[in-house]
């Protein structure tokens, strides 16, 4: 149960954050999107965190933030080259690709602040459900 609420979860807090884009272009729609493939990858954060919590719960908060920073950037290129490897192309790569900042277009170094906050977020809706 915990994996289908952190995908959703995931899958909600990414269409948010696209629509933020509609902003810089004046389009008052603030049209998000995100992927079907997005699922598993968001659920698959529900079990990283059972696994990583009894290591990391004791840890001071900071700590525990910039560790989530490496392990987003990890679970999004692993997926990204996973579906690169299995249908051809990862979906976001267009956008990742073209950016200072992207690494392969796989993942964007300066999407950091918001994966850190991701990562406690999901440590509270870790606790929450636990």
């Amino acid at each position: 149960m915990g994996a289908y609420i952190f995908a959703s979860v995931g899958v909600g807090l990414e269409v948010a954050f696209t629509s933020l884009d509609s902003l810089r272009t004046r389009d008052v729609r603030l049209t998000g999107h995100s992927y079907l493939w997005m699922f598993p990858v968001y659920g698959a954060a529900y079990p990283l965190f059972a696994w990583l919590w009894p290591v990391v719960g004791d840890w001071p908060l900071v700590a525990r933030a910039l560790l989530y920073v490496p392990m987003c950037f990890a679970l999004e290129y692993s997926s990204g080259w996973l579906l690169r490897r299995l249908v051809g192309r990862c979906p976001w790569e267009d956008g990742y690709r073209a950016a200072r900042w992207g690494v392969h277009g796989l993942i964007r170094l300066d999407y950091a602040p918001a994966w850190l906050l991701v990562g406690l977020g999901f440590e509270r809706l870790y606790l929450w459900l636990n």
